[in-house]
């Protein structure tokens, strides 16, 4: 129950390098999925987070090992959390920059199309702030979180 099988330090770096693979392939996948989780993306990382186990723990299923990793994980994600907040340039890169969707009833179907949100769903996001055509939208905008926000023409 507590012996580890393998060195402390190996539970570490296992833990660390699964930790940054899957951080930058979640990145890579776009805002909307982090942001707004459906249920096809709850199902990913679920089995995201079961396949990447054994890779963390390397068939060693002991409290002691588990201990380590999750103090690793929490460790490092409050690294790259001070690391964000301290470093423009960091931030950027962990977290995006926030990207315009409609300026003045202009629709940029580029924008939409390289992070992979349809019609739908900004349409979506466009009636949730009573808004009918893009004709009414002043600004709306992809934010870092993965949340569409929308500023209505007679607003400002």
């Amino acid at each position: 129950m507590w012996n580890l099988s393998a060195p402390y330090w190996e539970f570490i770096v296992r833990a660390a390098m699964v930790y940054l693979f899957v951080m930058v392939v979640l990145r890579f996948t776009g805002k909307r999925q982090i942001g707004e989780l459906t249920p096809f993306d709850f199902v990913l990382l679920l089995l995201l987070s079961n396949g990447v186990q054994n890779a963390m723990n390397g068939g060693d299923n002991t409290i002691t090992a588990g201990l380590i990793i999750t103090v690793t994980l929490v460790g490092l994600n409050t690294i790259i959390a001070w690391l964000v907040f301290r470093n423009k340039e960091i931030e950027k890169i962990v977290e995006g920059r926030p990207e315009v969707l409609v300026h003045n009833g202009y629709l940029y179907s580029d924008v939409l199309k390289h992070n992979k949100i349809t019609h739908h769903e900004l349409n979506d996001a466009l009636r949730q702030n009573d808004c009918s055509c893009l004709d009414e939208v002043r600004l709306a905008v992809l934010e870092t979180n993965g949340q569409i926000s929308v500023i209505k023409k007679n607003e400002m």
